[in-house]
């Protein structure tokens, strides 16, 4: 489940900052400051639109709502980061947009279905 979900995101990561419009510019958002407090409201008054226009436009060029593109981009971050590093899990939360090592382990094993220390155990040493 992980890599499927690790794939799909990749596939986002790829195809959604060329995007153009509105969608473009909160992926542009979301990828340049993941770890900032981003809303609805703050992603779209930062882009000039209604958040009913954002909600509308992100999901028909990206199939997803922002937030949950958001939650999965974060997610697909923290999976990668403990493999790379020596990085606590309340480190790791922080450069990734959550408030404490539990909120990204609640929200990790709940998306992957394994903890994040599971994961980093099952990671290939390197």
């Amino acid at each position: 489940m992980l890599h499927r979900a690790e794939s799909s995101h990749r596939q986002l990561r790829e195809t959604g900052p060329s995007r153009t419009g509105l969608a473009g510019e909160a992926l542009r958002l979301f990828h340049e400051d993941p770890a900032n407090g981003w809303t609805p409201a703050r992603v779209a008054a930062e882009i000039g639109v209604s958040r009913a226009t954002l909600a509308e436009c992100f999901r028909n060029a990206v199939g997803t709502p922002p937030m949950t593109y958001l939650t999965g981009w974060r997610l697909a971050l923290a999976a990668g980061l403990p493999r790379r590093s020596d990085a606590t899990l309340n480190a790791v939360a922080r450069q990734v947009g959550y408030g404490s090592g539990f909120a990204l382990s609640s929200a990790f094993e709940r998306v992957y279905g394994i903890s994040p220390q599971e994961h980093r155990a099952a990671a290939p040493a390197r």
